[in-house]
């Protein structure tokens, strides 16, 4: 099993001589099937061969996919292209005076839908009080179930179970999950993810997946052709009502298709892979870098997680940068995300830097 892992990795990625990727909770690395995949699509668009039918399939395969992923029927995914996009719709259906709790610190695109609702009421706790603090009136909870600016991981079972008993509902975001951490996205009422990062895909990818019976809480406000019921049946005047699609997909944004002509691959590739393999060779590069970390006299959160952000040492990425060593700075933080094309010699190499450093 770890053979045809490794053998399988190493055949879909070409990284530089000399350089060590550790910022994949940034940008994650494309497979070579997915940038063939790619390269097709541009001669096909510039050769006058592109056709719907095969951009379609593509999406089609991203949808199915992504459910499998995440263990819900395709009917429960609609496909997009960013995920404020996503988040936008649900934030834009909550009515007036509605509460929405979110975790302190979690990244933009989650939050700032919300945020700009002035009507709105927007209630704002540390993470580990986030099951907590869901209480009677809470509409909303919003969350991400790995948090961008340091690797903690949200309880996703103690939330769940907060918000069944004070009837809320529950958002997830999954970029940062997605990919490594195995998910049951049928748990939460919607669940968003930016699928360029632990997924692999182009940039121009992003998924939502709407729990039946969590439709309500949404309104189609950006519904265009795409979400009719046959697309090529209401391409003129106001779609009606009942001409939308009834699954998850009157909540499309109609996507772009040469990123979902790559993402087909490279979602591919993370089911070959399997979710469970990939969770086990992140972490053990993670849990590798703590005790490296650890003989330094250094220590940072997020155990069991993929990101590993050591506090105060944020100042190391550009010298790291010149060095070959690509991470990320987050909030003061040296930010290391670990993920299937990285190696022991990459957790190495980045401790021995830092050691110089300090």
């Amino acid at each position: 099993m770890e053979t045809n892992f490794a053998e399988l990795v190493d055949a879909e990625f070409a990284l530089e001589p000399g350089i060590t990727y550790l910022n994949t909770a940034s940008l994650g690395i494309g497979p070579q099937r997915a940038a063939a995949a790619l390269h097709h699509g541009a001669d096909a668009w510039t050769s006058g061969r592109s056709t719907f039918a095969e951009a379609e399939a593509a999406v089609d395969s991203v949808r199915r996919a992504y459910a499998r992923l995440t263990n819900v029927p395709p009917d429960r995914v609609a496909v997009g292209s960013t995920v404020s996009a996503h988040v936008g719709l649900i934030a834009a259906a909550l009515p007036e005076g509605a509460e929405v709790l979110i975790a302190d610190d979690d990244f933009a695109s989650l939050v700032t839908p919300f945020a700009t609702r002035h009507d709105v009421k927007l209630r704002s706790v540390p993470l580990e009080r986030l099951a907590d603090a869901v209480r009677p009136g809470t509409d909303l909870v919003a969350v991400s179930a790995v948090q961008s600016v340091d690797g903690r991981t949200a309880d996703l079972t103690a939330l769940r179970h907060a918000a069944e008993a004070a009837g809320a509902r529950v958002l997830l975001d999954a970029t940062q999950a997605a990919g490594w951490l195995p998910l049951q996205a049928d748990g939460f009422d919607y669940v968003v993810c930016g699928a360029y990062k632990w997924l692999l895909c182009p940039r121009g990818v992003s998924l939502l997946t709407v729990r039946e019976g969590s439709e309500d809480g949404i309104s189609p406000h950006f519904a265009g052709w795409y979400n009719a019921d046959d697309i090529w049946a209401d391409l003129y005047g106001p779609i009606p009502e009942g001409s939308l699609a009834s699954s998850a997909r009157r909540f499309d944004s109609a996507p772009s298709y040469l990123p979902y002509l790559g993402a087909a691959r490279s979602l591919a590739l993370v089911e070959e892979l399997g979710i469970d393999a990939i969770r086990a060779h992140d972490v053990a590069l993670a849990e590798r870098f703590h005790a490296g970390l650890a003989s330094l006299g250094l220590d940072a959160p997020s155990r069991g997680s993929a990101i590993v952000a050591v506090p105060g040492l944020g100042r190391l990425a550009a010298p790291l940068a010149d060095a070959g060593i690509f991470v990320a700075t987050r909030g003061g933080r040296l930010r290391a995300a670990f993920h299937l094309y990285n190696g022991t010699a990459d957790v190495d190499r980045l401790l021995d830097a830092v050691a110089g450093r300090l």
